[in-house]
């Protein structure tokens, strides 16, 4: 089951985030939702402030007013997020909430979804299939694994000009 959770974006009212997310975790206690609603958060970043002079380091609320919740959509657990005080309802058209894609998640860092690992090596010719470079082929000439960039040589007005590139925009070309 708890494959299918996928996490959704729910309103709240700004300032009641923390409340919120509180609130849900304990109506998932509660109830014994704990395989229905698997996880609630408040996307933060440590930010540094400068107050007079002394500096620290403060945690900022990335979306005001939204908390992200890992849950199997059911009637069941729309309705508990839904009616919990102080939330004003899903992020989608209607009352469809719209589950976040894989790259929104990360980009969030809400949590890091372990990607298929890229298999380019190195002298690689690669075909971009996606992207302000679409139709172009090159030669892979550096990988980065952490940003999950490809370097690839693509010859254009009679040179090769590097271009940097996310792995899932170009395929190998046989």
């Amino acid at each position: 089951m708890a494959e299918e959770a996928k996490w959704y974006v729910a309103h709240t009212y700004s300032g009641y985030e923390n409340k919120v997310m509180a609130n849900i975790e304990k109506s998932v206690e509660n109830r014994g939702m704990q395989d229905l609603i698997l996880d609630v958060k408040v996307p933060t970043e440590d930010v540094v402030e400068d107050k007079n002079g002394v500096k620290k380091v403060v945690k900022r609320k990335i979306f005001p007013g939204y908390v992200v919740v890992k849950m199997v959509m059911t009637d069941e657990s729309w309705y508990i997020v839904r009616n919990t005080r102080g939330v004003t309802g899903f992020v989608g058209p209607g009352s469809k909430p719209v589950p976040l894609s894989d790259e929104e998640v990360e980009r969030m860092g809400v949590e890091v979804i372990r990607m298929k690992e890229i298999d380019f090596a190195i002298g690689d010719t690669v075909s971009i299939k996606s992207g302000p470079m679409e139709g172009f082929s090159g030669k892979v000439t550096s990988i980065n694994n952490e940003t999950r960039k490809i370097n690839v040589a693509v010859s254009m007005f009679g040179r090769e000009t590097p271009v940097e590139i996310d792995y899932t925009q170009v395929e190998h070309i046989e």
